[in-house]
């Protein structure tokens, strides 16, 4: 028997959804219904809530077929733009990794490095619809006999092109400092010398993760809101790490969970999905992401009324104790100090800078809100939700 007063099931929800009766709102607008009407009437009169995010997410990237060659070829080195992709997949298959720089980029060498073009900014052309040129080479064989090929790739005519990210949503992250005297070029962006700023990366309250802590509804086969399409999570993402110390109402307080997510990128929007530049450090991409979350009971409708000061997230030092492998916490934030602008840390005022963008983050909430109450998005229900341990 459950403990919860209201009871519902993913079927009931979806339909609702396909009738047209159900009631979604945003994670910004549940905070304030589980506020005023609290969790067992939230749950009662809420179905769905939507979440979003929007920020640079290192480890993704797409699966690409880009079609056989006259004669044949079992590519061994493919580029795209001139950036590499992995080609030891099979003769016109590769992957492209958002982090992957231009051949002939000059990295490092003149510090910091602009890093103007990568795989990031590969996926963003062809999701808009640019044409990207192809390089391949290989060593021939008795099927494959061709040793080049270049060809003009549009996603229009590609046979298969699959947004596939091992590591996207990061459930929370640490907020970056620099306690050195130099200035620091990080994948957390520019640190400046002596803490003359904070850099976070986190939509807070409406962070997909944060709206269900404990992973009681996303898993295998949850459907999501992906590079501006219909996406799915298909695994716990790389370094997924849940066991870590939380709030009593289940918040990591420090970089936890992740998730693994895959979308087809012909029905994507280059809106959802930039290649981004980080100085001195590498490219990357911003990646569109957001999670309805199904308001089974009440204990669902409390986890999604969480607001901003009531998530937690360290203070770290990326000047000298990241780089060391010491990323040891020297205070604790919340997010809404975080997003009030600035953060006092040991007496010292220090401005903070968002690398998630909140506005982007609201919108796509209220895309997936849309896209439900119009019936044109049913979620997903798990065949196993991630890990919690």
């Amino acid at each position: 028997m459950s403990d919860f007063r209201i009871n519902k099931t993913f079927q009931e929800i979806n339909e609702k959804i396909k009738k047209g009766e159900a009631v979604v709102v945003t994670a910004d607008e549940m905070i304030r219904i589980v506020k005023e009407h609290g969790p067992v009437d939230a749950a009662s009169s809420v179905d769905v809530v939507t979440t979003g995010t929007f920020a640079p997410m290192c480890s993704s990237g797409a699966f690409i077929n880009f079609g056989h060659t006259q004669p044949t070829i079992k590519a061994s080195k493919v580029w795209m733009n001139n950036v590499p992709a992995y080609s030891g997949l099979a003769a016109v298959d590769c992957y492209v990794g958002v982090t992957e720089p231009c051949e002939d980029d000059p990295l490092n060498k003149k510090h910091p490095g602009e890093f103007n073009y990568g795989g990031g900014h590969v996926i963003e052309d062809l999701v808009a619809g640019k044409d990207v040129h192809l390089k391949a080479t290989a060593y021939g064989t008795d099927c494959y006999p061709n040793r080049a090929a270049e060809k003009t790739l549009n996603i229009k005519d590609l046979p298969y092109a699959v947004l596939t990210n091992p590591r996207n949503a990061y459930q929370n992250y640490n907020c970056a400092i620099n306690m050195a005297k130099k200035i620091k070029y990080t994948y957390m962006g520019v640190l400046k010398p002596k803490m003359g700023n904070a850099n976070y990366c986190s939509a807070g309250q409406l962070s997909p993760l944060f709206n269900d802590p404990l992973y009681k509804t996303i898993g295998l086969g949850t459907r999501i809101f992906l590079g501006g399409a219909q996406g799915y999570v298909t695994w716990q993402g790389t370094q997924h790490a849940p066991g870590k110390e939380r709030t009593p109402k289940g918040a990591p307080l420090s970089p936890s969970g992740t998730i693994f997510v895959m979308g087809d990128m012909k029905e994507m929007n280059s809106r959802w999905l930039r290649g981004i530049s980080l100085i001195g450090y590498g490219s990357s991409l911003a990646v569109g992401l957001g999670i309805p979350i199904p308001i089974l009971n009440e204990g669902m409708a409390e986890y999604t009324g969480v607001s901003d000061d009531e998530l937690f997230t360290q203070i770290v030092d990326y000047g000298n104790d990241y780089p060391a492998g010491l990323a040891k916490s020297l205070g604790q934030v919340s997010y809404a100090q975080l997003k009030s602008g600035s953060i006092d840390f040991n007496g010292t005022q220090i401005p903070t800078v968002p690398l998630s963008s909140i506005v982007m983050a609201r919108e796509i909430a209220g895309i997936l809100k849309d896209w439900i109450a119009n019936g044109d998005f049913l979620l997903g229900e798990p065949q196993f939700t991630l890990p919690t341990a």
